[in-house]
């Protein structure tokens, strides 16, 4: 949409806006982000970038970028400016960010004492030496630097400016935020019990970073905005409070270019939806513009573009930071530029981005089904590829993977038929956006309702179960069958893997009743919990709040622990803990009676009994494939179907975003080539060295 025919209200958003030599032609910044491509998948990740450059942001950055050995954070895979060798990569990112008019930006990082050099194997170098802080609790201790290490670093550092500016990047963001950066080793006095020029004052633990500041400028000739990432606040008495924090920035308010702000942890940063409303973070941050001339870039997880604003005109951000927004829709500012607000894909807080990272493996997100695909697979967040040779598709079932699925097919040209058996869109979305902290979830089915909704070529048919015969009758040449799944409530999941002895007289309950609005209203219920993600303790919160006694049994250590991959397990163990939740860690019921339930050691042995009145099963889900097995006898062939696939939960439950990325799939794949034993994505092969070997 031109200049001249934008909502007014939002062109605060679209302003040109300085950062040092540098001219953003936005307010929209990507802040840095990690992705689970890295080293490994440069060119998936240069691809993701480019997506963004495409959708309109005026900032676009890197992840952490390793820049020496000496301070690495393996298993998790990031990128790495260890030497020349990683220039092309990143040339080519730079290019791909610049492509419509973005500034490139790249975050370089040196981990100190979070760096375990588990790949490198090079001794850690920490501000103060001691145990490697990490997510793994890795069994290494850093050594503490001294002078001739600090002279070491800031070389380092200068090879890092000198090589991101050969590579074409126009911004360089100093990674001190989240407890990872070393330049927030040396402000915190929970990190920094140095005695030297470089302890003790807080002038002293700047010094360090003031030095860094200067280099970079001399390095890059002035060429290159430099951006300061910090922590908003560390939590304990020797943490860099937000108090502190001011008091840096009133003493150095001109030393970047562009102050980046993120609150404390990581997971405190990018607390998910259940724990975090948008802009969180507005009263670390408010007023410390007041203490600079320089612009000042926070985030938010912000999606509405009304609080975008509000956030720029009250003098709190000049610059609206996004990391988990821009991976949901990463055309955001294109389609506020436009009006288009019905079609933008609000980030749901799930964090299942964040998940990819920690489990190193590729990144992917629950409303954008093309992240990271965007060269894997040559998926587009908002271009599908043109219809095929066929025409008519039916589709039943209309949750996260069924709508998925009648979106990108309607959206390619097909004549799709959405039948959903019961009378609201959505599946298990529908019903866990009514629990206890997840409403934002249900943007889930909102933003595809509403994308199918106009779609001429999209039937959608509620209140519409379906026999085999009534599809055989239908005369469609395609059937996807996406009829979710159902909670089991025998036990059986990972520990036990048979039913286990159960007194038919204990009333037993699954999610599955209790979304429905059946289940216990008081007494004491144990709640089993096999799934380990975030169900059980949103059930065991939903239970409180009828007014029920709640014991949380599980076999693992502590609760719902894949929840640590989406940085949400010790807010979810605190909030049980605070609900006067009985956590039974590292125990299983083995047998169940009529009121009460043994439960054993998953160490020992031993066994204890609890008294209840109810058990709620969060272990495994049974896939709903019953329609999908009765079509398979028939002669659906005869019938004029051409293919006939299972999706989503239906094949094989998951989280909510594996159900939406096998909408996706299923769509994209409809009426390609049999590829055969060809691989189903493009990878990236590490070529071989030819090299001398090297001597001691």
């Amino acid at each position: 949409m031109p200049k001249d025919t934008r909502d007014s209200r939002y062109d605060i958003l679209f302003e040109p806006f300085r950062i040092g030599p540098k001219i953003a032609k936005n307010r929209f910044y990507q802040v840095p982000h990690c992705n689970g491509g890295g080293y490994r998948d440069p060119s998936a990740v240069v691809e993701m970038r480019r997506t963004k450059a495409e959708g309109g942001w005026g900032v676009i950055f890197t992840e952490q970028t390793e820049i020496h050995p000496t301070s690495e954070i393996t298993p998790f895979i990031e990128q790495h400016l260890w030497d020349d060798r990683d220039i092309p990569a990143l040339s080519r990112m730079a290019d791909a960010m610049k492509s419509h008019g973005a500034l490139a930006g790249i975050q370089l990082a040196y981990s100190g004492i979070n760096g375990p050099n588990l790949y490198s194997r090079e001794v850690p170098l920490a501000v103060t030496g001691g145990p490697i802080l990490t997510f793994t609790s890795d069994p290494v201790q850093a050594r503490t630097m001294d002078r001739e290490d600090i002279r070491d670093l800031r070389r380092w550092f200068r090879n890092a400016f000198r090589r991101s500016q050969t590579a074409g990047f126009d911004l360089i963001c100093l990674y001190g935020a989240h407890g990872f950066g070393i330049l927030q080793h040396f402000l915190s006095r929970n990190t920094n019990h140095r005695t030297d020029e470089y302890g003790g004052s807080l002038e002293n633990r700047a010094r360090f970073l003031r030095e860094i500041v200067e280099e970079a400028r001399e390095e890059t000739r002035g060429e290159l905005a430099i951006s300061l990432r910090l922590s908003l606040h560390e939590a304990g008495e020797m943490g860099f409070s937000n108090a502190e924090l001011r008091d840096f920035i009133e003493m150095h308010g001109d030393l970047p270019d562009i102050w980046d702000l993120a609150q404390g942890t990581w997971e405190a940063c990018s607390g998910t939806s259940r724990f975090k409303p948008e802009g969180a973070q507005e009263d670390l941050v408010r007023g410390i513009k007041q203490l600079t001339s320089k612009p000042v870039v926070g985030v938010g997880r912000f999606t509405s573009a009304d609080a975008m604003v509000r956030q720029i005109k009250a003098g709190i951000l000049d610059f609206i930071g996004a990391a988990r927004p821009s991976i949901a829709d990463p055309f955001l500012p294109k389609k506020i530029e436009e009006g288009r607000f019905d079609d933008i894909r609000e980030c749901i807080g799930c964090n299942i981005c964040v998940s990819g990272d920690m489990t190193q493996g590729i990144s992917r997100c629950t409303q954008n089904t093309a992240f990271m695909e965007e060269w894997r697979k040559g998926w587009h967040p908002e271009r599908m590829h043109p219809k095929g040779k066929s025409e008519s598709v039916l589709i039943v079932g209309a949750g996260p993977a069924g709508l998925e699925a009648a979106h990108i097919l309607g959206k390619r040209g097909y004549q799709v038929t959405l039948a959903e058996a019961t009378t609201t869109l959505g599946g298990r979305v529908a019903r866990e956006r009514l629990l206890p902290g997840l409403s934002a979830w249900g943007r889930v089915a909102d933003y595809r309702a509403g994308q199918i909704a106009p779609m001429p070529n999209v039937q959608t048919y509620l209140d519409s179960p379906l026999t085999p015969d009534d599809i055989l009758s239908f005369g469609i040449e395609h059937v996807a069958i996406a009829t979710g799944c159902t909670w089991r409530r025998d036990a059986v999941a990972r520990l036990h893997l048979h039913p286990i002895p159960t007194d038919p007289a204990m009333p037993i309950f699954t999610p599955d009743d209790l979304m429905s609005g059946a289940g216990p209203t008081g007494g004491t219920v144990l709640l089993y919990d096999d799934d380990h993600f975030y169900m059980g303790s949103v059930m065991a919160e939903l239970l409180v709040q009828r007014g029920c006694t709640v014991h949380f049994v599980t076999p693992a250590v502590k609760v719902a622990e894949w929840t640590d991959n989406t940085l949400e397990q010790s807010t979810i163990q605190r909030r049980l803990s605070d609900l006067g939740v009985t956590i039974h860690l590292s125990h299983a019921p083995d047998t169940i009676h009529a009121g009460a339930a043994d439960l054993t050691c998953t160490w020992s042995g031993r066994t204890t009994t609890v008294a209840c009145d109810a058990v709620l099963m969060v272990t495994s889900r049974t896939p709903n494939d019953s329609l999908y097995h009765a079509l398979k006898t028939h002669d659906w062939q005869s019938g004029g179907i051409t293919s006939l696939n299972l999706i989503g939960d239906a094949a094989a439950p998951g989280p909510i975003a594996w159900a939406t990325y096998a909408g996706r799939r299923y769509a994209e794949e409809l009426d390609a080539p049999d590829r055969g034993d060809a691989l189903s994505f493009r990878r990236e092969i590490a070529g071989l060295m030819d090299a001398p070997r090297l001597t001691p």
